[in-house]
This record gives structure tokens, sequence and C-alpha cells, in this order.
């Protein structure tokens, strides 16, 4: 049985609006700005883009200097997952002040962010029915993980649920730095936040029936990290 953090519930906006575009999938700027959002920050941090699964699962980012990850999955030339890993909004405060983070976000966030642009998108190329169907795509309320092993295990990003609907599922992983146990776990793994996201891209590819929903990652050596 997987470990999970024991919230009740995580709220998610019906409709979130976003300020601009999210970056593109392969871009540095990705994960910049899910720290961004997540964290309620200003905020980036470095961003490294891992090209290998190996290095991505091995890293751990850090607040001060201030780095993150990311790597990103792709299905033939389509960037179907991005995974990030970032700093909590907690993390940040400590080490920079009160005023350098705000409220912290989860995955589901996230991913409300990418299926809304989808929608848009498919809206301004003409494709109503498409846009509707992403619309409808059920954000699942991922209670995040606080074990690495569960993060990095096999999960489906987009799936067809027992409800008949379509499912947008982002596992991720998080460690409440304010926490009262923070300090005897060790420095390395406090105050992480970790997530799976969906692309745009495999979010309009499985609206517009391009793309089956279903299919599974992984974050095994082998993991397809870059465009064939």
């Amino acid at each position: 049985m997987k470990t999970k953090i024991g919230f009740a519930a995580i709220i998610l906006a019906a409709a979130p609006v976003l300020a601009e575009p999210l970056p593109p999938p392969g871009s540095a700027q990705f994960c910049a700005r899910v720290q961004q959002e997540l964290a309620s920050t200003a905020m980036t941090g470095q961003n490294t883009v891992f090209t290998d699964m190996p290095s991505y699962r091995h890293s751990k980012p850090a607040a001060k200097p201030h780095a993150i990850y990311q790597v990103v999955t792709y299905d033939k030339s389509m960037p179907v997952v991005v995974s990030c890993k970032v700093k909590t909004a907690a993390h940040l405060r400590a080490e920079y002040g009160a005023d350098a983070a705000g409220e912290q976000k989860f995955c589901p966030h996230m991913a409300q962010l990418l299926r809304q642009q989808a929608v848009d998108e498919l809206t301004s190329e003409a494709k109503p029915e498409a846009a509707a169907r992403a619309a409808a795509f059920v954000i699942d309320k991922n209670e995040p993980f606080i074990a690495g092993n569960d993060y990095l295990a096999d999960f489906r990003a987009i799936y067809a649920g027992a409800d008949g609907a379509v499912h947008i599922s982002s596992p991720g992983l998080y460690q409440d730095y304010d926490a009262w146990y923070t300090f005897l776990l060790p420095e390395i793994v406090q105050g992480q936040s970790y997530c799976h996201l969906a692309t745009v891209e495999m979010i309009k590819a499985v609206a517009a029936g391009e793309m089956p929903p279903g299919t599974v990652f992984t974050t095994a050596d082998d993991a397809p990290t870059q465009p064939r």
C-alpha cells in the first residue's frame, strides 16, 4: 500500500485563469513556472533539465542555493509528461524571509492550469468538440506521497475511470517543512515538492481522439526522455 499524506482534500478552483500560457514542456522555464505556482513565489530557482531518467531520479532540489530539476517523457516526438522537483513555500520562507513565498499549492493545481490551456488552445484552433471533451476531463485530487519510492512508481497521467469519465492524474510528493518532525529528517529531503504532470500536448491529443487514455509511464532507466 502506498504511503500518502493524510490530507482530507485538496481544494480545486472550478476555472483557473491563466495570466499567460505555461512554457513549452522542454523549456527550462516550465518547472521554473511550476516552482512559482506551487509556492506562490516570484522565485524560479536554477533549473536543470535532464535528458535521462536516472539523473532525475537521483536529483534533490535545494533551497539555498535555489536549485530545481526537470525531465520530460516523450511519446515519439510528443512531450507527454513533465516531471518537476521544486521547493516548498515554507522552505523558501525559512531561507529567504516571510515574503519570499505564499500559499502552498499542490500538483492538481498545475493539472488544472494545463487542462485550461489545452481547452483554450483547442478553442482557438476551431476544435470545439475536442475543447469540450478536454474541459470535461476530471482532475484527480491526488494526495501527495511522502515516500520517494511511491513518487517514482509507474503511473497513468490520463486514464479512463470506472465512472466513464477521462481523468487527469498528477502524482506528487510533498514534505511539510513546517512539520515538527522535519528536523529529524536528512536535510537533503526537507521541504521538497515533486509532480508528474500531463502536458498540454497530451491533453489535446487525448481530447481529439489522437491518443488513447491509459498509457502507463515509468521512471525506469530506459524511459524515453528525448524526442524520437
